[in-house]
Formats: structure tokens, C-alpha cells, sequence
């Protein structure tokens, strides 16, 4: 059946007025899809720049702290190396016209010329070596027992009270004291002066690590037991990382006494080493000579003691933040 004329351009109307309707709707959600893709992409591209921005901030900083530290290092080296040649400098003209100054004190180029001279013979290496030896065991030993014993005492207060007057008299005896009974029970060898360094180290190795871990912070122990952790958990995470910046304070300390453990050790009993080369320079008042070997026995102990800050920083990486 067909329409009537009246209702076809009616329906043509409806017809067109849906299509703009459509049309109007699409084109609307397209625009409002394009604007929300643009909004998105905009804030995106504003929070990677901000982020950049923060980035290159704290980048920038960062590089100007280290710049800093690298300009007050060098000023420390700087000023150190101008009073070390000041103080030589003025060394060498107090002695330069004066015999008996020269004789009493030395002076830097006599001591250079014995440093030249003991290098080219080799006994400047060999007594260097064996002293190095017996201080780097001596140091090994005495940190390894002190240090457990020290830590070991954490787990019982009372029997850190029981033993602490001990500790005490055993530590204030002095080191040379000990060096002929060393020598009778070890004889005149190597072991004898690892023995002399070891007792040198382990009283202060001891000390330094007990005090370390009674240190540790209580709440933080109370923490760790409140979630459950036991008394080896508490030691093994807590207490031993807590205690190793004393304990490297003590590593730092006890170079030097491991050094003048293994140096009285030689002066008692020896055929080479740098107590050795002291000792037998001084009898026969060769003071140049003496000093040559305190030269290097300094050069040792300075060697040593940038080991351990290496080591420190390899076991213990959040201290480089400071």
C-alpha cells in the first residue's frame, strides 16, 4: 500500500534530521575522544618534563656536592703537603751549618740519601716485607679473636661483668713487658713477633666491638622481638651491622698498635726487619738511618690503614652517603 504524497517529504525530514542528529553525536564523541587523547598526552608530556626537570635537579646537586668534596680534599692535600715541606724545609737549615744538630737530629737529605741507598741494596724491601708481614697477621689474628670475643660477650651480661676486670688487667700491661716471656714460649722466629702484634690488637679489638654491640639501639631490639625474631636473629641482623662502624674505628686503631707489636717483637729478637734496621742503627748512632726506617715504617702503617678504609667501604656501602 502506498504513502500518501503529504507523508513522504515528512519522512524524507525525519530521515535527514536523524542522519544530522548521528552525524552530530559522532562528530561530538570524536571531538571529545580527540580533546581527552590531547589532555592525556599533554599532562603526560608535562609530568615527563617535570619529572625530567626533578631529575636533572637532583642530578645537578648531586654533581655539585661531589664537586665540593673534591675541592676540599684538594685543599686538605694542599695544605698538608705545604706543612710537610715547610717542616722539612725547615729541618734541613737548622742542620745544614751545624754539626751537632746534624749529628743529634739528622736531616732530610741524609735520611733520603739512606732511603736511596737501603732501596738499591734491597734490605729497604726485605725489612719492609717482613715487617709487613708479621703487622698484617698479627693484625688478622688479633681483630679475628677480639672481635667474636667481644660480640660473643653481648649474649650474656653477666658474664661480660665476670670477665671485665680481666680484660682490664690484661690491658693495661705493657706490650714490651710481655716480649721475653713471648720469646721463651715461641722462640726467636717469625711466630714470636705474630704472637707480640696479636696481643698488641686483641684487648683493643675486644673492647671496641663489645662496645659496638651493647651500643645497638634497645627499641630496636624490642622491635625485632615483638615480631617473633630470636636471640641469633637479633645478633646476626641487628647487632653485628650495627657494631661495625666501632669495629672499623678499632681496625683503624689497631694497625698502628699491630705495627708497634711486631716492631718491640724485632728490637727483642731478630736478624731483619725495620725494628731491626732501628734497632742496629740506633747502637751505632746512625741517626739518618733511623729515621730512613721510621720513614718507612710510617709508609707501612699509612698503606695499611688505606687497606682498611677500602675494605670498610666495600663491607659497609651506606657510609659513603654521609
Amino acid at each position: 500500500m502506498n504513502g500518501s504524497p503529504l507523508q513522504s517529504p515528512i519522512a524524507a525530514s525525519v530521515d535527514a534530521a536523524a542522519q544530522n542528529a548521528a552525524d552530530a553525536g559522532i562528530d561530538a564523541a570524536a571531538k571529545g575522544a580527540a580533546d581527552t587523547g590531547i589532555d592525556a598526552a599533554a599532562k603526560g608530556a608535562a609530568d615527563a618534563g617535570i619529572d625530567a626537570a626533578a631529575k636533572g635537579a637532583a642530578a645537578r646537586r648531586l654533581a655539585a656536592h661531589r664537586r665540593a668534596r673534591l675541592r676540599a680534599s684538594l685543599l686538605v692535600l694542599a695544605s698538608q703537603i705545604a706543612l710537610l715541606a715547610a717542616f722539612i724545609a725547615f729541618w734541613e737549615y737548622m742542620t745544614a751549618f751545624d754539626k751537632q744538630a746534624a749529628f743529634m737530629f739528622g736531616s732530610p737529605s741524609a735520611i733520603a740519601g739512606f732511603l736511596v741507598t737501603m732501596a738499591r741494596d734491597g734490605s729497604l724491601w726485605r725489612d719492609t716485607y717482613v715487617t709487613g708481614v708479621e703487622t698484617l697477621l698479627g693484625f688478622l689474628v688479633g681483630n679475628v679473636i677480639g672481635t667474636l670475643i667481644g660480640l660473643s660477650l653481648w649474649y650474656s651480661r653477666f658474664v661480660s661483668r665476670v670477665i671485665e676486670p680481666f680484660v682490664i688487667a690484661l690491658g693495661s700491661i705493657p706490650i714490651i713487658a710481655l716480649a721475653p716471656i713471648i720469646i721463651i714460649w715461641f722462640g726467636t722466629g717469625l711466630t714470636s713477633k705474630i704472637a707480640m702484634s696479636t696481643l698488641s690488637v686483641v684487648i683493643v679489638a675486644l673492647v671496641t666491638s663489645y662496645k659496638g654491640a651493647v651500643g645497638v639501639d634497645a627499641d630496636q631490639i624490642n622491635l625485632m622481638r615483638t615480631l617473633g625474631a630470636s636471640k641469633f636473629q637479633i645478633f646476626r641482623k641487628l647487632v653485628v651491622p650495627a657494631s661495625l662502624t666501632d669495629i672499623f674505628a678499632g681496625f683503624k686503631l689497631t694497625v698502628g698498635f699491630a705495627l708497634i707489636g711486631a716492631i718491640v717483637g724485632e728490637f727483642m729478637s731478630s736478624s731483619e726487619g725495620l725494628g731491626h734496621a732501628i734497632f742496629k742503627a740506633g747502637s751505632l748512632y746512625i741517626i739518618p738511618k733511623v729515621f730512613a726506617a721510621l720513614v718507612a715504617t710510617i709508609a707501612l702503617a699509612l698503606v695499611l690503614t688505606f687497606i682498611v678504609g677500602k675494605v670498610e667501604k666495600l663491607l659497609m656501602p651506606w657510609r659513603r652517603l654521609g
